[in-house]
């Protein structure tokens, strides 16, 4: 179980390092009305989705 909580770590160390450099995705939603802005990122939502979808099927498959 140590193993894997280090492997999460990491790969969560390195999304998140990317993530620094990517910044926005294409395809978020960004409105800036006078002094309200809105962002909505459904498309970095949606890389979330799948990325964590792949490791958790990863991870049932080892159990």
């Amino acid at each position: 179980m140590g193993k894997l909580f280090i492997i999460l770590g990491i790969i969560f160390l390195i999304i998140g390092v990317i993530w620094t450099f990517i910044g926005r995705l294409p395809g978020d939603i960004h409105f800036k009305i006078g002094n309200v802005s809105f962002h909505f990122p459904i498309v970095t939502s949606i890389v979330i989705s799948i990325i964590l979808t792949i490791i958790f099927s990863i991870i049932g498959r080892f159990r």
